[in-house]
């Protein structure tokens, strides 16, 4: 939104931050957690509820000792106000004082972010026609700038509040998707997702993104999408992909149009003729779904003995690793052990943080322990603490 002159712009949603004409008064670069800033929060936030002595001085002096409360509360809103009438604001009258209960001053024109999101997503609730809810909510969702005070996140007032707004911006978005489908306009579609994604990380809002690429026929950057989001979550949380991207990416399938082709040219394509790459065939995880499936159905037929086998990187006690540089060094050696210890006719993925899982076809266990100590030779080093976790089960058809 532009900016008016004599009028404090609040920013509590992803950071915080108070400007004034122009100029930054508080947050920002500047030290956003202080006291002075966790005063100006609360009242600011509070409005014309106010909030009492004894929330006040609980909140800004809980941990500490101190044998006049009173007067180091008073000290700090003196310190406040000193400072806000620095940057030009009339701040005599800022914070006002009645029977026990402080507020910030109505006096003084206020726009703050966060209340700001909340009132276009009310009036989104509230409006009478399908049009009208759907642009309130598009400029909710743009509106929302991320967790509300986000070093706040151990304070419980903040914390709380934090937990209200991500829910509003989540309908927000939810609401919008239902509507932009109806009207089939993928574009916005597209845009929100994105910006969803960019705002609150791994919520799982690349599935917007990508059904609005694949309505739109842009498969291959569906496709692109997904890779680029089953490896994310994997690198950031250790998830593989949510049930709703798996839909998503079985809608794409359904969606792909290949061109007229005869067989052998067909049988080219898939056959991966160009896949020379010696040992096991590395995938994603839904590929590996699908590969673990149809081996299932396959050893109906019997004659066959497959096993699935998980390797978890563990640390010198034994415990599985589950964050850090180091554990993604330690995996990516990992699974280049893994595959270059089994067949080109096994299949392996990455699952979770610090693991993978392997496909041994037409194996026995007496192999699986082999294996086990192949790739062992080929990952541990020197004196090298950690190591590799192995559990096995046979894999049998289950109709």
């Amino acid at each position: 939104m532009k900016e008016q002159e004599n009028v404090l712009y609040v920013r509590m949603l992803g950071g915080f931050s108070l400007r004034w004409n122009g100029k930054l008064v508080a947050g920002g670069s500047k030290a956003s957690d202080s006291q002075n800033a966790s005063l100006l929060q609360l009242l600011i936030h509070e409005g014309e509820k106010g909030v009492s002595r004894d929330r006040l001085e609980e909140l800004l002096f809980a941990d500490r000792d101190m044998s006049n409360i009173h007067h180091a509360l008073q000290s700090v809103i003196y310190n406040t106000k000193k400072k806000l009438l620095k940057a030009g604001l009339p701040a005599e009258n800022c914070i006002e004082q009645d029977k026990g209960v402080f507020r910030w001053s109505g006096d003084i024109p206020t726009v703050e972010d966060a209340a700001y999101f909340e009132g276009l997503f009310r009036s989104a609730e509230a409006a009478p026609s399908p049009d009208e809810r759907l642009a309130l909510y598009l400029d909710a969702c743009y509106a929302y700038g991320g967790e509300f005070l986000t070093v706040q996140t151990g304070t419980i007032w903040a914390a709380r509040e934090a937990r209200r707004y991500k829910e509003m911006f989540c309908t927000a978005v939810e609401r919008a998707t239902d509507l932009l489908r109806m009207n089939q306009d993928f574009f916005q579609m597209e845009s929100l997702g994105l910006y969803a994604a960019s705002i609150d990380p791994l919520a799982d809002w690349e599935t917007v993104t990508m059904e609005a690429l694949v309505s739109l026929g842009r498969s291959e950057e569906a496709r692109k999408l997904y890779d680029t989001t089953v490896q994310y979550y994997f690198n950031e949380q250790g998830l593989h992909p949510s049930k709703r991207l798996l839909e998503q990416f079985d809608r794409l399938g359904e969606k792909m149009q290949y061109r007229h082709a005869v067989l052998d040219q067909i049988q080219a394509e898939l056959s991966g003729a160009t896949d020379r790459q010696q040992g096991g065939y590395l995938c994603n995880y839904p590929v590996f779904l699908g590969i673990y499936r149809m081996v299932e159905r396959m050893l109906e037929r019997g004659g066959q003995s497959v096993f699935l086998m998980l390797c978890t990187v563990v640390d010198s006690k034994g415990n599985p690793m589950r964050e850090g540089e180091k554990l993604d060094q330690l995996v990516s050696r990992m699974g280049d052990a893994v595959r270059q210890s089994i067949r080109r006719g096994d299949a392996m993925c990455r699952y979770g943080r610090g693991q993978c899982l392997v496909l041994l076809i037409n194996t026995t266990r007496e192999n699986c322990n082999v294996i086990q100590r192949r790739i062992n030779a080929r990952f541990l080093t020197g004196r090298q603490r950690t190591s590799i976790e192995y559990y096995v089960n046979s894999v049998f058809w289950t109709p």
